[in-house]
């Protein structure tokens, strides 16, 4: 018997790799909006205040159907993070 193991940053994304393979099987598709604690575990980011900084300088969008209430683009957070890749050598 062989024994994997994985970081738990690889773990997860193994983990929304297999979702998100699951999803399209089966005609599902991811929220365009989400809440701020999907938002900060897409973008890895532990701090509401970062949250709030790309919020406020416009890197990501969101929404604010009730005062207490923000959802942020899953489609924005995407850019984001691909504006932002580095190419391997």
């Amino acid at each position: 018997m062989e024994i994997i193991c994985l970081e738990e940053t690889a773990f997860y994304a193994l983990i929304e790799q297999v979702v998100l393979r699951l999803q399209e099987l089966h005609g599902a598709k991811p929220d365009k909006w989400v809440n701020e604690a999907e938002a900060m575990r897409l973008l890895n980011i532990k701090s509401k205040t970062t949250l709030q900084e790309y919020r406020d300088r416009g890197k990501i969008r969101f929404s604010q159907p009730r005062k207490r209430i923000i959802l942020y683009d899953r489609d924005s957070i995407d850019a984001f993070l691909e504006q932002h890749a580095r190419e391997t050598f």
